[in-house]
């Protein structure tokens, strides 16, 4: 069974810095994506940044290119957000989620496996 277990959420000052960690178990992941998503009050879940498992490839949204970094360690099984210069409007809960293939164009419907979430409050 899969299971996905964010971490690191908390409440942050305007331009400061969070990292997030999410850690996978239940399967091995070589050929599956790993995506963060997040989801304000009132707004629907949007997409926030993807890594491919085995070869790394990342992709991000708009809205935080440049500030948010995605990674991930193998031997933990562990990805991460870390979360740079961040803004009132980074406020949301954070999800982790997992879809098959490499790709990190897969859409959000195609992730299967989400995590509970953790809340990120960035105060002005």
């Amino acid at each position: 069974q899969v299971q996905l277990v964010e971490s690191g959420g908390g409440l942050v000052q305007a331009g400061g810095s969070l990292r997030l960690s999410c850690a996978a178990s239940g399967r091995t992941f070589s050929d599956y994506t790993m995506g963060w998503f997040r989801q304000a009050p009132g707004n629907e879940r949007e997409f926030v940044a993807a890594i491919t498992w085995t070869a790394g490839n990342t992709g991000y949204a708009d809205s935080v290119k440049g500030r948010f970094t995605i990674s991930r360690d193998n031997a933990k099984n562990t990805v991460y957000l870390q979360m740079n210069s961040l803004k009132p409007e980074d406020t949301a809960v954070y999800y982790c989620a997992t879809a098959p293939g490499s790709s990190i164009t897969i859409p959000p419907s195609r992730y299967f496996y989400w995590g509970q979430g953790t809340q990120v409050t960035v105060s002005s």
